[in-house]
């Protein structure tokens, strides 16, 4: 077994992987800046060290045969420079994963612009259920196992699972993680415009899509969303079998006469308009269905039998941060975090919240974090994509210095044409000695009972998530 230290070890996917290479036996160290809940605790929980920032102290006092470096990591990083100045051998997280997780076993690769983990930890559960005990790596903690990666339990004709990014690898491997993970069956959720700071344009996106799609066997398959035309595209020149899924009834598998029950969806499901049974599963919004109608496809490409998939569904568990419900406070008023960052992804989330909480006034407080949203490339795209909520908070844009004003989110001009449409909006962060305090003594005088209130940040919102339950708690 080898010494690995991993630097970037906060990572949701990193932290994972440690994990569970530990628990195959190797002895896992790393570093990393700002870790935060639920990945510093769950580090913790499993008995990983690590060191609060980089020191070049810290990689010698380890001795690590392999130094993973994360894709956030670059050249500077003292830790990164000590490696290569003494000869470490260098590795990233998908080549672990591949070589150390995915091995011989049949590989599923789910992808997409949004709904990756959700997805993923759907159909880790299913054969999970299913008694075919799949290893799997989630961009998140799935509730129905509490860690995000472990290897599977069969030492022979074994299932895993990735969540397929399509964010590059590392500073050294500039292709996306996706390629890595030698696709045997594969999902491709939908493809959108995302990470502009490594992707130029949509076609340069999907350029990386065709090169996972031509990685897939001949004895394959391709899941493809037949409701979105780019992804439809990118599928038309695989090598192997490809199916849709959708709402429409053209799909191969369709979903059909949609249902809420509670905070569960109910649907039908036909494959080649053939019915092969009705799915119940605790989720909601049109694109958690599709999430769902993937994963049967996927599972039943396996070898499960629908009775099985349906009686997983039924039992499925959401990932953190995704459409979690953090409580419910004095008043009736509740806390939700999810993790959607770009602005389809905060459309649907909401619509969908509007939809279970029919009646209910919505507050959003939306963190400008990733490379994308925090540039003016979704200037437009942020102040329509607001639609059900009643009030929004815009947090203080994330390192803002990373570019100039010509390129940048201008939250003023979002909250001009978010007040057009009759919202009431709030700035975060304007004086910055106390934020985000001055979100909650916003909301402390616009709070009514009644209302739900949705965090939408790819980070930790300053903590906002703590301050919010422990005022609504003490004050509503």
């Amino acid at each position: 077994m080898s010494s690995i230290y991993f630097i970037g070890i906060g990572g949701t996917a990193m932290a994972s992987v440690a994990v569970a290479l530990s628990h195959a036996g190797h002895a896992i160290t790393g570093s990393d800046t700002q870790l935060y809940p639920p990945m510093s605790t769950y580090l913790e929980e499993h008995n990983i060290r690590y060191f609060n920032g980089f020191s070049a102290k810290n990689i010698k006092h380890a001795t690590p045969d392999v130094v993973v470096v994360g894709n956030a990591i670059s050249r500077g990083n003292p830790e990164l420079e000590y490696a290569l100045n003494h000869h470490i051998e260098l590795a990233s997280m998908p080549d672990l994963v591949r070589e150390h997780l995915i091995g011989n076993n049949t590989s599923l690769v789910v992808t997409g612009t949004h709904g990756k983990t959700t997805t993923t930890s759907l159909i880790a559960w299913l054969l999970e259920h299913g008694g075919l005990k799949p290893g799997f790596l989630v961009g998140g903690i799935p509730e129905n196992f509490s860690i995000g990666c472990r290897a599977s339990g069969r030492s022979d004709e074994g299932f895993f699972v990735s969540e397929g990014d399509e964010y590059d690898t590392s500073f050294f491997d500039k292709r996306s993680k996706f390629l890595l993970y030698r696709p045997d069956i594969a999902i491709i959720n939908n493809i959108e415009f995302d990470h502009a700071d490594i992707f130029d344009s949509l076609e340069d996106i999907k350029r990386s899509f065709k090169l996972f799609v031509n990685l897939i066997p001949e004895n394959g398959a391709l899941f493809v969303n037949g409701d979105d035309p780019v992804a439809v595209e990118i599928a038309a020149k695989a090598f192997c079998k490809v199916e849709r899924f959708g709402l429409n009834t053209d799909s191969e598998w369709s979903a059909r006469n949609i249902s809420l029950e509670g905070d569960a969806s109910s649907f039908e499901v036909f494959y080649k308009n053939t019915l092969l049974g009705t799915i119940s599963v605790p989720l909601f919004g049109n694109h958690n269905i599709m999430n769902a109608l993937a994963a049967v496809a996927a599972a039943t490409n396996t070898g499960l039998p629908f009775e099985a998939i349906r009686q997983g569904m039924a039992l499925f568990k959401r990932p953190k941060r995704r459409m979690e419900i953090i409580g419910t406070f004095p008043g009736n008023i509740t806390l939700i975090e999810d993790f959607a960052h770009h602005p389809t992804a905060v459309r649907v989330t909401l619509e969908a919240i509007e939809q279970l909480y029919a009646g209910r006034r919505i507050v959003t407080c939306f963190e400008p974090r990733s490379n994308t949203t925090t540039r003016n490339i979704f200037q437009q795209e942020l102040s329509e994509c607001f639609g059900p909520a009643a009030i929004v908070v815009i947090g203080k844009v994330h390192r803002p210095d990373r570019y100039p004003p010509d390129q940048s989110l201008n939250i003023s001009r979002l909250k001009e044409l978010l007040e057009k449409q009759g919202k009431t909006v709030f700035l975060g962060g304007q004086n910055s000695t106390n934020y985000p305090d001055d979100i909650v003594a916003f909301l402390q005088n616009k709070i009514c009972d009644g209302d739900v209130v949705i965090l939408l940040s790819n980070g930790s919102f300053n903590n906002l998530k703590t301050l919010l339950s422990e005022f609504f708690q003490k004050n509503c």
